[in-house]
């Protein structure tokens, strides 16, 4: 099985733990009980396999209707070489394709952790007080209003990570839930206050870490959001191994999708 196949099929198992499934021939909607619009979205069904582009748009129309009962917006996530064509077909029922991005990976005996200064320090998101501290980071991060992201005590099922300056809650990450040895690092953010002193790179790498030591994981993957930030991953060891594809429909958040 290659890279790309192997995260997708992980991916979507990982998402439907915790969502709802539209399953529609070779699309799956994963509806969120969270209303916020980057909680639900659509992936491949069976990454791997090859589909009918003749399904797809009666498919598509399934999964839209299904998210707008619900008053959701609907994106894609999909690999590219696990479902070759696929982000195209899409694309001419009516989505709009976002980004193409490197997807990029590492396994723990080629994670690069980057040094750490004094008075620094990081810990794992261990209680509902401490998820508040991460969720309120985020949300300084991200200019949002609230990110109430629900605290989880099984490490296979996802876990954040807090980075602490002089006490301080300065930077946070993620790791998904745990499938076939794979999780996704996601959430990086960085606090305006304290940007561009290598918070983000610390907090990237110390999920990376927990997540294989304490989740279990043997591959992480992320996808960067610019130049900047693929550099940044790229000296933690991570590597191009497949294309991230994030799509959308018109209107709705097509500018923060990447």
């Amino acid at each position: 099985m290659d890279i790309g196949t192997r995260i997708a099929r992980a991916q979507l198992a990982g998402l439907a733990r915790s969502r709802r499934q539209i399953v529609a021939g070779p699309l799956t909607g994963l509806l969120s009980d969270d209303d916020a619009w980057y909680l639900s979205g659509m992936v491949a069904s069976e990454p791997g396999e090859p589909f009918d582009r003749d399904d797809v748009p009666e498919m598509l129309a399934i999964v839209r209707k299904a998210f707008a009962a619900e008053g959701r917006w609907l994106s894609a996530e999909l690999i590219e070489e696990a479902s070759p064509g696929l982000a195209g077909v899409l694309e001419a029922n009516g989505m709009t394709i976002v980004s193409r991005t490197p997807l990029l990976v590492v396994e723990p005996d080629g994670l690069q952790e980057p040094g750490v200064p004094a008075g620094v320090t990081g810990s794992v998101v261990s209680s509902e007080a401490e998820q508040a501290e991460a969720n309120a980071v985020s949300a300084d991060a991200y200019e949002a209003e609230d990110s109430a992201f629900e605290f989880r005590p099984d490490p296979a099922d996802g876990g954040w990570v807090v980075i602490r300056h002089d006490d301080v809650p300065v930077a946070s990450a993620l790791w998904t839930a745990v499938s076939d040895g794979v999780t996704e690092i996601a959430g990086v953010a960085t606090r305006h206050s304290h940007r561009r002193r290598g918070f983000g790179s610390i907090a990237t790498a110390y999920a990376t870490r927990q997540a294989f030591e304490l989740a279990g994981a043997t591959l992480a993957w992320l996808t960067p959001g610019d130049d900047g930030s693929d550099r940044i991953y790229r000296r933690l060891g991570y590597a191009p191994k497949a294309t991230a594809v994030h799509l959308g429909d018109p209107g709705g958040h097509l500018a923060d999708l990447r």
